[in-house]
């Protein structure tokens, strides 16, 4: 019973009196990276509104990404998550993270290395994996992240949730991640909207995204010239459209690469030029999609139809798939170079 009571009131404990953030920058002389892309969010209101807008984070076990100097990391600690990996490439911020790893008496697991490679297989126990179609595991990835590495990163987390491998061999893991505003409208935009892109696709396919709020950039130091958007995703149980990632990726890429002019310009670099008319108006009709619509008009539907007629084709013919719109303008290139120089 007496053991009980300390472990209730050592879970409720919030950190000890610290420096503040500002102080542990001006303590260990930190400086955000331009060439890097950091900005710090220094207020920890803000800070504490993202760490709420993921959920009941007690007893959570999360995967913080860029910490930098550790705001979001603080409010993360006092909403009384179970485990909270870290995973900084700045060397600089290692000391600051190791002062709140002491404070939260070892609830901070530092890793010095970069996300984007850094496997998330096995950084969490076992017994918190979850089938597929069960609810949620008790797994979060929260971020601030810096906008050179933001689209690269969750395009390779989709391509996870498309797998199930990295961190989503633990279930639908749920994501919390920072954007720049207007790439955060991108991903969540509708059909027909302004901001309607290849990202609106490859994420609305795969996850419930939601642009959860704005945050001014007067919030960050140093300000930004954008505003920033918290966006929350969670993996659907069953994927808008049903073919491997990297085929659904060429296709919209494809599709999106002319957003502005009618799609079928955008279809016809799926194929190598000697077919392209045919292919082109075969695979746009079988997936009865109007050759006049603009990209940002398709629907999430005509996308499906678009990427399983693909593959019909590609089936068909194996070396297809592996055709590259842009390999062939290079070849041309070369050839047109060697013949003028012969």
């Amino acid at each position: 019973m007496f053991a009980m009571s300390i472990t209730q009131k050592l879970s409720t404990l919030r950190l000890p009196p610290l420096p503040t953030i500002g102080e542990i920058i001006k303590l260990y002389k930190l400086k955000a990276e331009k060439q890097l892309s950091q900005n710090f969010l220094l207020d920890l209101r803000l800070t504490d509104k993202i760490v709420r807008r993921a959920g009941n984070l007690e007893d959570a076990y999360v995967c913080e990404v860029g910490p930098g100097p550790g705001g979001i990391t603080r409010s993360l600690i006092n909403a009384g998550v179970a485990d909270l990996l870290v995973v900084e490439k700045d060397t600089r911020f290692i000391p600051g993270l190791m002062m709140l790893n002491e404070a939260s008496m070892g609830k901070v697991r530092i890793v010095h290395g970069d996300i984007l490679t850094y496997k998330m297989d096995r950084a969490f126990p076992g017994h918190l994996k979850k089938q597929w179609d069960d609810d949620v595991p008790n797994v979060h990835i929260i971020g601030n992240l810096p906008f050179n590495v933001s689209t690269p990163l969750i395009i390779k987390w989709l391509e996870h949730v498309a797998n199930r491998s990295g961190p989503f061999v633990y279930g639908r893991t749920q994501m919390t991640l920072t954007f720049q505003k207007e790439v955060a409208e991108r991903m969540t935009a509708s059909t027909g909207g302004r901001q309607r892109s290849r990202l609106s696709i490859m994420c609305q396919y795969l996850c419930n995204v939601k642009n959860s709020f704005t945050i001014p950039g007067s919030a960050f130091v140093p300000k930004p010239e954008v505003d920033v958007g918290v966006v929350q995703f969670t993996p659907l149980i069953q994927p808008q459209i049903e073919q491997p990632f990297k085929l659904v990726e060429k296709v919209v890429r494809s599709v999106f690469q002319f957003r502005g002019k009618y799609c079928h310009h955008g279809v016809a670099n799926l194929f190598p030029e000697e077919h392209r008319l045919k292919l082109t108006e075969k695979l746009l009709m079988l997936a009865d999609v109007d050759p006049t619509r603009r990209p940002y008009e398709l629907s999430m539907s005509h996308f499906r139809d678009l990427c399983n007629v693909y593959r019909q084709l590609c089936d068909q013919d194996p070396n297809l798939f592996s055709y590259n719109f842009r390999e062939e303008l290079r070849l041309k290139k070369l050839h047109r170079i060697s013949h003028k120089t012969s």
